[in-house]
């Protein structure tokens, strides 16, 4: 599944973070995010404000599945955090992309 949405987003207000807390640069997450075959989940599974969207694709930087944590406000797309996709991420990126996953993106 594949959406327009969240291919490239502000990294401004969290970059420094996203690198420091999960050594995760902004070129490595926005590869996974502009992924042909990237899974959306919005909202995300583990937000508690039901506002954060789950984004779970490839990079080729990192030879990795990456998941991505991406919000809207006020029109503008902002990257929240990221880091290399746990198990079960990377289960449903690989069903989706084999064609067995959910067809709405939900977990």
């Amino acid at each position: 599944m594949h959406y327009d949405r969240f291919e490239r987003v502000d990294w401004s207000r969290r970059s420094t973070y996203m690198r420091r807390k999960h050594g995760l640069t902004v070129e490595v997450a926005d590869e996974a995010l502009g992924d042909p075959n990237r899974v959306v989940i919005q909202p995300d599974y583990n937000s508690i404000s039901g506002r954060s969207v789950r984004v779970i694709g490839y990079s080729m930087i990192a030879e990795a599945i990456v998941t991505v944590i991406v919000l809207e406000d006020d029109g503008a797309e902002y990257g929240v955090n990221g880091w290399l996709a746990n198990e079960r991420d990377r289960r449903l990126y690989n069903e989706e992309r084999s064609g067995t996953g959910g067809t709405d993106g939900q977990p």
